[in-house]
This record gives C-alpha cells, sequence and structure tokens, in this order.
C-alpha cells in the first residue's frame, strides 16, 4: 500500500508540473502574463582560475584553449546567450507583453548586472537578443570586475551567536558525522574525479602535494563583508570540477574534455555533484542564505512591486540563484537533462506575474535552462525547441490547479525572508 500510495504522490507532481508547464488555450483564457522577472547565472565562462594556477598542476593533461580571459564569459557563452535573449523575445511576444521590434520606455524593461565582465556580458547579449533594435543600456553599479553589493554573497553581519547557529545548520548537512561527513557524502565523486584528472600522475602529486582528495578536512569561514568560504580538500576538488564541466560544454569530443576517458552521462552528473554540493554548504543553510541574499531580495522584491515594470533582468552567479531559493524555502530539486542539477550554467529563475479577468494577481516560479546537449551542440532555441522549463515549489504554500501562487503569499514570502535577517542571532 505504501508503494502505491508513493507512486500515485508521484504521478499527481508530475502531472501537476505538466499543467503549469503546459500554458495551453485554456490557460490563456483564464490568465494574462503581466511581468516577468529574471534572476540569471552567467552564461559559460573560462574557469575562475587555469593556466599558471593550481589547475595546472593538479593534471598532467592540458586544459582546453580558452576564447576568454580566465572567469569572463566565452565566445560560446555568448552565442547561447543570444539564443536564450532571442528565445524570450518569441516566449514574450507569444504572450503580448513584448510587441515584435518594439523600443519600450526605459521604466518598463530594467537590465541590471553585477560589476563583473562575465554578468555584464551577460547582459549585453540577452538584452541585444531580446531588444535587438532598442539598443537598452545595461545597468551596472560598480566598476568593471568589482562586485555590487546586491549581488556579492557576501556576510555582511556575523556575530559569534551568528557563526555557532550557522556551523550548526552546515554541519546537520553531513548527516550524524557532522562536518566530516560533507567530504564522505561525495566520497566516490571525488574518486572519479581524481581518475579523469590523472592525478597521480599530475606535477602536484609527483612534487609531493597533493594525489588525491581527502574526505576529512572540510572546514568553513564564515567572516563578515565576505562570502563564506571552505578550506579543505574539497575546494580544491570544487575548482577542478567547475574547470572539467566548462571544459565540457567547450569541447566538442567528449573524451578530449575528459582528458582521454569514456566518461558516461552519469560520470559527468557526479563530477558536476561536488560543485553543486559544496555551493549548497556555502550558501543554502538558512541562517546564511538569509544573511548573503539579503540586497538581493530586497532588489526583486521591489521589482515585483513596480507597477510600471513589464520585465526585469538580473544577472549574477549560481550562488545568488543558489541562496535566494534557499531563503525563499524553496522545496528540495533537482534538474532534469542537465549535468549540473542545482543551478546549470547560463540558468533563470523566472517569476511570472499572471491577472485573472478580475484583477487578481498569481505568480509562478520557474528555472529555466539549456540543456546539455543544447549547450554542447550550440542548438536554437525556438518555441518548437525551447529551453528546459522546472517549476520550483515553495514550502507551506499551495498553488492553484493551474500551478500558481496567489501573487500576496509569495511577496509575503519575500517579506518573510527579507524581516528573517533581523532577527539572525547578535552577540
Amino acid at each position: 500500500m505504501k508503494k502505491t500510495a508513493f507512486l500515485l504522490c508521484l504521478l499527481a507532481l508530475v502531472v501537476q508540473a505538466s499543467a503549469q508547464l503546459k500554458r495551453d488555450d485554456a490557460f490563456h483564457q483564464k490568465y494574462k502574463l503581466r511581468e516577468a522577472v529574471v534572476l540569471s547565472r552567467h552564461n559559460i565562462r573560462s574557469p575562475l582560475s587555469y593556466n599558471g594556477s593550481a589547475m595546472s598542476r593538479i593534471t598532467p593533461h592540458k586544459w582546453f584553449e580558452w576564447t576568454s580571459a580566465g572567469s569572463e564569459l566565452s565566445l560560446r557563452g555568448g552565442v547561447l546567450e543570444t539564443q536564450m535573449g532571442h528565445f524570450f523575445k518569441k516566449w514574450l511576444e507569444s504572450e503580448g507583453l513584448l510587441q515584435p521590434n518594439e523600443r519600450p520606455d526605459a521604466r518598463e524593461m530594467r537590465f541590471y548586472a553585477n560589476s563583473m565582465q562575465r554578468t555584464v556580458a551577460t547582459a549585453q547579449y540577452f538584452s541585444s537578443a531580446m531588444l535587438p533594435i532598442a539598443n537598452v543600456p545595461v545597468e551596472r553599479h560598480c566598476a568593471l570586475n568589482v562586485m555590487d553589493p546586491t549581488f556579492y554573497p557576501q556576510l555582511t553581519m556575523v556575530s559569534e551567536a551568528f557563526r555557532q547557529q550557522a556551523m550548526r545548520e552546515i554541519a546537520a548537512m553531513g548527516g550524524e558525522n557532522g562536518m566530516q561527513g560533507l567530504g564522505e557524502r561525495v566520497k566516490e565523486n571525488l574518486v572519479l574525479l581524481e581518475k579523469t584528472l590523472d592525478l597521480r600522475k599530475s606535477p602536484a602529486c609527483t612534487q609531493g602535494d597533493t594525489c588525491s582528495f581527502r574526505t576529512d578536512d572540510t572546514g568553513v569561514l564564515l567572516e563578515v563583508n565576505k562570502e563564506p568560504a571552505m578550506t579543505g580538500s574539497l575546494k580544491l576538488a570544487n575548482q577542478a570540477a567547475d574547470a572539467l564541466i566548462l571544459q565540457y560544454y567547450e569541447e566538442s569530443d567528449p573524451r578530449r574534455a575528459a582528458f582521454g576517458h569514456k566518461l558516461k552521462q552519469r560520470d559527468w552528473e557526479k563530477i558536476s555533484e561536488v560543485k553543486d554540493w559544496y555551493g549548497d554548504i556555502l550558501f543554502s543553510s538558512r541562517s546564511v542564505s538569509i544573511n548573503v541574499a539579503h540586497p538581493l531580495l530586497i532588489c526583486m522584491n521591489e521589482e515585483l512591486s513596480l507597477p510600471y515594470r513589464r520585465f526585469s533582468f538580473l544577472c549574477g552567479h549560481d550562488s545568488n540563484i543558489a541562496s535566494v531559493l534557499s531563503a525563499l524555502e524553496a522545496e528540495e530539486y533537482s534538474l532534469p537533462h542537465t549535468i549540473e542539477k542545482k543551478t546549470p550554467i547560463g540558468v533563470k529563475l523566472v517569476i511570472e506575474k499572471w491577472a485573472d479577468h478580475d484583477g487578481r494577481e498569481f505568480a509562478a516560479l520557474n528555472l529555466v535552462y539549456q540543456t546539455t546537449a543544447q549547450l554542447r551542440n550550440i542548438e536554437m532555441l525556438s518555441l518548437k525547441n525551447p529551453p528546459m522549463v522546472f517549476p520550483i515549489r515553495l514550502k507551506g504554500l499551495t498553488p492553484n490547479a493551474d500551478g500558481l501562487y496567489p501573487l500576496l503569499d509569495l511577496q509575503q514570502r519575500f517579506t518573510t525572508a527579507i524581516t528573517a535577517y533581523n532577527y539572525l542571532p547578535r552577540d
């Protein structure tokens, strides 16, 4: 009976998700799209550091020859983001929120990016494709490659009481073994990563430095006005996994991308899990997410509340999306058709605002992202070949039969998350 009940529950969730994503004629007879607020991760970049860095020491192989400097948007990333912007153009036109070749009033649409090159460039490619003749400016508030406080996932308040509470939450993610369990959870993944890198043949190993990734030395640093940081082997493993995943997107030959190894799709997912788990540890605990996402939550809530706004595009990082979703108490999820299961490269958290015939407003939250195949093959996106659209559910809130939340419920969830910052423990 229990198994049958579980299967029926699972089927109900699938049907509910399909109902939300279908957006058929019956749905459009009931609702009209009024606004979309998008929080985007930048598209494909080169690794944060590779040539002449630790990355060049942990493998005997030569990394992919990137088309951009370290941490900057790659040529492929620009092409893929252009395609995503074009898809949003077609989608918004089909919903009547955007007219073909429109040049909107400056107040109606906002494109705001963190001041890093990869985020500004992503927003520029996206906006140029979505509004090809409007020549809209991309707003940024700091000098190039200086982190904007809105997008900077820094801890703006750290007391000893906060640190202890946050560390308890992080340790709980490791299960019964606490902090040591954090590394143990991805033990098999780390072994696969070592083999793919041929770590034992690397300069790092032959010179007596690193021959394997330990699982018992993970540490987390929580300091005021800094991002949460990690110490230990998992930090280096994250950098390696990140570089390998990016290389897999760029390199057409999958065996070359894996340094001559023949990896299956599940193997690439396991390598990506190292990176996903690293991000979860640092940015998804309740107290940390409330802290680091605070300014971005305020910004997004304001965008949802402006009566004249039709579209907002806020471009930041995977840490921004992870912390915002955690602060809003999103239910656990695992994305299909991508090797990155949480915040894939170029992913967008899209909040749609809908209104019915009586003027009642509703909201839907979806993650929109290009599949791994679409990224690797540079597939053209269209309404007939769309990116993936995955519905996000919020704990404690029940969507209606059409998969929509009352807008007031979502705004209250934002208010709760924003206010929670004031109640983080202080000394």
